[in-house]
C-alpha cells in the first residue's frame, strides 16, 4: 500500500470536518484585525460553526466507527488552534488581558508535552467532564467577546472569560494529576524493586 493510499484511507469524512476547522481561522484572523460591528457578526458566525464541526466530528467518527489515529492527533490540536487564534486577536483589540491567554496556552502545552511523552502517559482517558466544561465555557466566553454586543455586556464576557480560564487549570489539573501520581508510584516501585 502507497503512502498516498493509506493517507488517502485515513482521511475519513470525520477527520475532513476536522480539518475543515482550520479554514475558518484566517477569516476570523483578518476580520477581527480591523473589525466593524458586521464583520465582528460574521466572524462569530464563522467560530460558532467551526466550535460545531467540533461536536460533529466527534459524532460522526463513533456513528460510522471512523475513529482513526489521524482524527485523535488532528481534533484537540484544531480545538486548541480554534480557541487560541481568535483569544490572540482579542489580545490584539484589548479584550482580554494576555496573561490570561497565556494561563490557557501553557496548560494547553503542558496537557500536549504531556501525552506526546511516552514515559509520561499511563492510560490516557478520554475527555471527562473538566474537559467538556471547559470547551464549553471558552466557546462561550469567546463568542461573548467577539460578538458587538452593547456595553452592558462587557462584565459578563469578562466574566466568562475568567470562568473559562479557572476551567481549564482546573481540567489540566484533573488531567495530569493522577498521570503524576501514577509515575511517582511506578517510579518508587522500581527503585525499591531494584534495591
Amino acid at each position: 500500500m502507497t503512502l498516498l493510499t493509506h493517507s488517502f484511507i485515513i482521511m475519513t469524512l470525520p477527520n475532513w470536518i476536522t480539518f475543515s476547522r482550520l479554514l475558518g481561522l484566517p477569516f476570523i484572523l483578518y476580520g477581527l484585525h480591523h473589525p466593524t460591528d458586521r464583520i465582528r457578526w460574521i466572524c462569530l458566525a464563522i467560530f460558532l460553526a467551526a466550535a460545531f464541526t467540533d461536536w460533529l466530528d466527534g459524532y460522526l467518527a463513533r456513528k460510522l466507527n471512523q475513529i482513526t489515529d489521524l482524527g485523535k492527533f488532528l481534533d484537540p490540536l484544531v480545538d486548541k488552534l480554534l480557541v487560541l487564534a481568535p483569544l490572540l486577536a482579542l489580545i490584539e483589540l484589548g479584550q482580554v488581558p494576555a496573561w490570561g491567554v497565556f494561563l490557557i496556552l501553557a496548560r494547553e502545552l503542558a496537557i500536549a508535552g504531556w501525552r506526546v511523552n511516552p514515559n509520561l502517559t499511563t492510560g490516557i482517558s478520554g475527555a471527562n467532564i473538566w474537559g467538556k466544561l471547559k470547551t464549553v465555557s471558552q466557546i462561550t466566553a469567546i463568542a461573548l467577546l467577539i460578538a458587538p454586543l452593547p456595553d452592558v455586556w462587557h462584565l459578563p464576557a469578562l466574566i466568562g472569560f475568567w470562568l473559562s480560564v479557572s476551567l481549564t487549570l482546573i481540567s489540566g489539573g484533573v488531567y495530569l494529576w493522577p498521570q503524576v501520581a501514577a509515575n511517582i508510584w511506578s517510579s518508587g516501585e522500581k527503585s525499591t524493586s531494584t534495591s
